[in-house]
């Protein structure tokens, strides 16, 4: 059965998985309870699981809608209603034995559930889920990584050094040297470092001087054992391009939008605190050659890792030189109200629930394209 196709039937059943152990958590819970409100109120039976700061998972109440409630409200899910904990193979196993057996929206951000794990979870488990496969996802969540392939392949980044925790804790003084050497090639030498592995620019930092470099490895390392440390631009255009759809039946490339951040950078407060003064455009004001050539970098992207559903890739646009870099992909990108995901399909013409059930057919298309074969006896080169 085809996408187009299951649009005609009865709304799948879904189970949203969302929170998780990252210090992404808060953000997953905002935008996965967006999602289940939004796929309910298409008809589609929900199921919600929330996943705790342990792993543990806990089945909410059918009825559960987050309203205004904080993020915080779900420290302690029995107090919800929650029915668990549960270990993530239960909880997996669960679902596959639910009738009809829904596809799993996975809505966590950062590692466990953007990195492949949660991933390889579902796939043992036999069920659709929306969204990039192990390997997709753990390459899109490994910004060095990333990195190394989208050069590999003649895709253009910005140079970089990858610091390791042993390695800064042996002798930070050769690390130093390395951002050293990084920053003489920068024409103001202010270097930006973020954690290897993680998202919504939690424990990112800007050196402006030499001194300041040994903080931001140090804040970066606080949150992951290997940290990324990049030249920083000066109050660079950041272009956004969603992409929708899976390789083998077609994509679809929304924007490019823009952040216009209210601080230095798009930090976490900038993102999510209330009183931000920072802005999203959903149809970023550029020539469009540059449009063009950021639609055609972001499905070079989404392709070359085996991305599926729907990702959205990040560009640094140098107001100087007009030189465009890809930054990153992300393979979840937020459902929150400022995210510009959403937007940028919104301005294509997908309302926000149309864009989330388009995603779950997406994935249950993904898995059909995909049937398990088990082996018999037999059939082993024994």
């Amino acid at each position: 059965m085809t996408g187009d196709e299951r649009r005609t039937d009865a709304p799948s059943a879904v189970a949203v998985v969302f929170g998780g152990p990252s210090a992404e958590h808060d953000v997953s819970i905002v935008s996965g309870s967006a999602i289940a409100a939004a796929l309910a109120g298409r008809g589609h039976p929900v199921s919600q699981f929330y996943v705790d700061l342990a792993s543990e998972w806990w089945l909410l109440p059918p009825d559960h809608r987050r309203g205004e409630r904080p993020p915080a409200a779900y420290d302690d899910p029995a107090v919800l209603g929650g029915a668990g904990p549960f270990g993530a193979g239960d909880a997996a196993a669960g679902i596959a034995a639910a009738r009809p057996q829904p596809v799993v929206f996975v809505a966590l951000h950062g590692p466990y559930g953007e990195d492949g794990t949660v991933q390889a979870i579902l796939e043992a488990a036999g069920l659709a889920y929306t969204g990039s496969g192990v390997a997709a996802s753990a390459i899109g969540m490994d910004k060095p990584l990333f990195k190394r392939i989208a050069r590999g392949a003649g895709l253009p980044v910005l140079d970089w050094v990858e610091v390791g925790r042993a390695a800064w804790e042996a002798d930070r003084d050769a690390v130093l040297a390395d951002l050293d050497r990084l920053a003489a090639a920068t024409p103001d030498r202010r270097l930006i470092a973020k954690p290897a592995c993680l998202g919504s620019s939690v424990g990112m930092g800007i050196a402006h001087r030499p001194g300041e470099r040994e903080a931001i490895v140090d804040e970066a390392l606080v949150h992951d054992a290997r940290a990324i440390v990049e030249p920083c631009l000066y109050r660079p255009r950041e272009l956004e391009v969603g992409v929708l759809g899976n390789t083998a039946t077609g994509l679809a490339l929304l924007g490019p939008g823009e952040v216009i951040p209210g601080h230095e950078f798009y930090d976490y407060a900038d993102k999510y605190a209330a009183g931000s003064t920072a802005r999203t455009l959903a149809a970023a004001e550029v020539p469009e050659a540059v449009a063009a050539e950021v639609r055609r970098i972001g499905e070079a992207a989404f392709t070359l890792i085996g991305a599926a559903g729907f990702a959205r890739v990040d560009f640094l646009l140098d107001r100087a030189s007009g030189r465009l870099t890809l930054n990153e992909i992300n393979t979840i990108p937020g459902f929150t109200p400022i995210s510009l995901y959403p937007k940028v399909a919104e301005a294509a013409g997908l309302t926000f629930g149309e864009l989330c059930a388009r995603i779950v057919e997406l994935g249950a298309a993904a898995r059909e394209a995909r049937p398990v074969r088990r082996l018999a006896a037999e059939e082993l080169p024994r």
